[in-house]
C-alpha cells in the first residue's frame, strides 16, 4: 500500500531515549559474554563457556531490538508505509518474543538432559558465574526498566498498547537472565552445601517455564496488534458515545486500529438527521486522545 496523503506519521520521538539504553546493555552483555567464554577456556570450566553463549542469544535479541529501532528511523518518512513504521518496534518486540521462547525451551531440554544424565559440577566457577551474571542483569534491568514503564504507564484501560513492545522484549530478555542466575545460584549453593546436584537442572525448568509465560503473553500482545485485532472494546465504545452524544448522529460502521503503539487509526461511517460533514464529526473525537489518523463518512438518513 502506498501513502499518498500529507500527514505525519512520525511516531518515533519517544523511543529514541530506549534505543540508547539497550545499546548500553548490549555493550554490557557483549563483555559478560566475552569474558566468560574466555575464562571457560582457561578454568576448562564448562558452565562458564555454557552461560556465555546463553549469553550471547541475548545479545543476538538485542540486536533485533536495535535492527527494529534504527529501520523504523530510516524509514520514517518513507512514503510505502501507509501508516508510517510505528508497527516496526511492535514487530521487533514479536521477533525477540520467539526468541526468547526459543530460549526457554533449549534450557528445558538441557536441563531434562542434565537430570537424566547427570554431570559433576564445578560448583564454586558455576556459583561465580552466575553472581556474575546476576550483577551485570541487575545493572541492565535498572537501565531499561525506567524507559519500559515511562513508556509503558498510562492511566487509560487500554495502556498495554502504549508500550514500546521492542523495549519490553528486551528487559523480559534480562530479566530471564537475572532469573536464570537467581535460580543457579540458590541451587548451586544447596549442591555444593548438601550435595544436591539436582537442584541445578531442576531449577533450569522452572526458569524456563517462567520465561515461556512471559514469551507468550508478550507474543499475543503484539501479535494481536500487528493483525490489527487487538483494540480494548472500551476504547471503541468510547468512540462511539462520543459520536452518539449528538442525538441527530448514529454510528453505523467503526474501525480502531492500532499504527504504532500508543497511536489509533479510526474510519467511521455514521448516519446523519441533520446536516453535519465530516469535519464536524472529527471534531467531536478532538478530547479523545491516542487518535492520529480519523476517515469520517457522513450519510444523510
Amino acid at each position: 500500500m502506498t501513502r499518498c496523503d500529507l500527514h505525519d506519521h512520525d511516531f518515533l520521538h519517544a523511543q529514541e531515549h530506549g534505543e540508547q539504553r539497550v545499546l548500553v546493555v548490549l555493550g554490557l552483555t557483549l563483555v559478560t559474554m566475552v569474558v566468560e567464554i574466555v575464562a571457560g577456556f582457561i578454568f576448562k570450566s564448562m558452565a562458564l563457556t555454557a552461560d556465555g553463549w546463553h549469553m550471547g542469544t541475548h545479545a543476538a535479541a538485542f540486536g533485533i531490538t536495535i535492527f527494529a529501532y534504527r529501520y523504523a528511523r530510516k524509514n520514517a518518512k518513507n512514503p510505502r508505509f501507509s501508516f508510517g513504521t510505528g508497527k516496526v518496534s511492535v514487530l521487533g518486540g514479536f521477533a525477540s518474543a520467539v526468541a526468547l521462547g526459543v530460549v526457554a525451551i533449549l534450557m528445558a531440554v538441557e536441563s531434562i538432559h542434565r537430570i537424566i544424565e547427570p554431570q559433576d559440577i564445578r560448583f564454586n566457577e558455576a556459583i561465580m558465574v552466575a553472581v556474575v551474571g546476576l550483577t551485570v542483569n541487575i545493572a541492565s534491568a535498572f537501565l531499561l526498566k525506567g524507559e519500559h514503564h515511562h513508556h509503558g504507564h498510562d492511566h487509560d484501560h487500554h495502556h498495554s498498547h502504549d508500550e514500546d513492545h521492542n523495549l519490553k522484549a528486551a528487559y523480559f530478555h534480562v530479566m530471564a537472565d537475572a532469573i536464570t542466575s537467581i535460580a543457579a545460584i540458590v541451587a548451586l549453593l544447596f549442591g555444593r552445601a548438601f550435595g544436591w546436584a539436582i537442584l541445578d537442572p531442576v531449577m533450569g525448568i522452572v526458569g524456563s517455564l517462567v520465561i515461556t509465560k512471559w514469551a507468550i503473553g508478550l507474543m499475543k500482545e503484539t501479535s494481536g496488534i500487528l493483525l490489527d485485532g487487538s483494540v480494548d472494546p472500551a476504547f471503541c465504545e468510547k468512540i462511539q458515545e462520543t459520536v452518539e452524544e449528538e442525538q441527530s448522529l448514529k454510528v453505523t460502521d467503526l474501525h480502531v486500529w492500532a499504527v504504532a503503539p500508543g497511536h489509533h487509526a479510526v474510519i467511521l461511517t455514521v448516519d446523519s438527521s441533520k446536516d453535519w460533514n465530516p469535519q464536524r464529526v472529527k471534531a467531536l473525537l478532538v478530547g479523545i486522545g491516542h487518535l492520529v489518523h480519523v476517515n469520517v463518512e457522513v450519510h444523510r438518513a
